[in-house]
């Protein structure tokens, strides 16, 4: 349920109206606007119906929120969140650009291609460290080793830190070392490893489960801002579907939609969705034109001793041409790069 305030109500106002709600063991979220406050309510509306709400004067009108998903609605919260940490920025005009390999292999590697995209134009780094692979006997990363290569390249570059969480043992480490905690598709619906990314006080990447409607993606993301963290963005990097050729089918649907359903900000990853480095950049501009926020892109030097994903890699002067490119795509349609 949404209460509307009238533009004369006073901070005395809300505070009486929250004191109340929170008496009926309620959650208010209450959102200042430009012209007008709101108050988000959750919990057992049924509670609230029995309140006479438009008995206070300084209450225009009450909404119900039909959305499951709500807090992440963009009934709840109108404006677009934008997700801040050291230089990257999600969510504003401005395109944002994560870059760098699947997997950490090792320091000097690492270093070498956080300095590439960084010149490139990234303001994150991508990069596994612990790594969930479909087969037992592949690469499964470096683990605390590979967090501590990850932490010497941000101090060798800014860029912000971007990696997987597998495990609820593993969050607080992992926290330790990054900046934003990836949740990975096969985690969509591991539920007590949202809750906790969600108490980390560390932004979370959400990746689309390989099955997921939009709905369960939303109603996941949800339990991560259920745990107080609305600094949350939402990854689209393809579904499973009935063609093959591709590694996943990418949803470019999705952006358009989760445009309309959440105010939570868009990340797309083309690397994941098509398997090959001579789709990522076409995809890669589709994916800005349909209104996504951020790109997370996969970029290795030598893509050919990768430790995993090297045939989805592009190399750093693909990835500096594909900037150029987004820059373009990006003014295009009223955004910059």
């Amino acid at each position: 349920m949404i209460i509307v305030l009238r533009p004369s109500a006073s901070e005395k106002d809300i505070r009486v109206l929250t004191a109340k709600i929170r008496a009926l063991g309620l959650s208010p979220h209450v959102s200042r606007g430009k012209e007008r406050t709101v108050i988000p309510v959750i919990g057992d509306e049924r509670v609230l119906a029995a309140v006479p709400l438009l008995s206070y004067p300084f209450v225009e009108k009450v909404l119900p929120v039909l959305a499951p998903y709500k807090l992440v609605s963009r009934e709840f919260h109108p404006r677009t969140t934008v997700v801040r940490t050291r230089g990257l920025a999600v969510g504003e005009k401005r395109i944002a650009l994560i870059a760098g390999p699947c997997s950490v292999e090792n320091e000097a590697m690492i270093v070498r291609i956080a300095k590439a995209v960084k010149r490139a134009g990234a303001t994150g780094l991508r990069g596994g460290a612990f790594k969930p692979r479909s087969s037992p006997y592949s690469f499964q990363g470096l683990g605390e080793e590979g967090l501590r290569y990850l932490a010497a390249a941000r101090d060798a570059t800014g860029l912000a830190v971007v990696t997987e969480v597998l495990d609820t043992r593993h969050v607080e480490l992992v926290a330790r070392y990054a900046d934003v905690l990836q949740i990975g598709a096969r985690n969509m619906q591991n539920f007590e490893l949202l809750k906790e990314a969600g108490m980390s006080g560390k932004p979370v990447l959400l990746k689309r489960g390989l099955s997921a409607t939009l709905k369960e993606f939303l109603q996941a993301a949800e339990y991560v801002v259920s745990r107080g963290n609305d600094q949350v963005m939402l990854c689209e990097r393809g579904i499973r579907a009935i063609e093959d050729f591709t590694r996943n089918t990418f949803d470019l649907n999705a952006l358009p939609v989760l445009r309309e359903l959440t105010h939570l900000p868009l990340v797309a990853d083309p690397s994941q969705a098509t398997g090959k480095w001579s789709w990522v950049h076409p995809m890669s501009l589709a994916a800005v034109a349909a209104g996504a926020d951020a790109l997370i892109v996969e970029v290795h030097d030598r893509p050919e001793e990768a430790r995993s994903d090297g045939e989805q890699s592009i190399v750093p002067a693909r990835f500096a041409a594909l900037v150029r490119a987004v820059r373009r795509v990006a003014r295009a349609v009223g955004r910059t790069a």
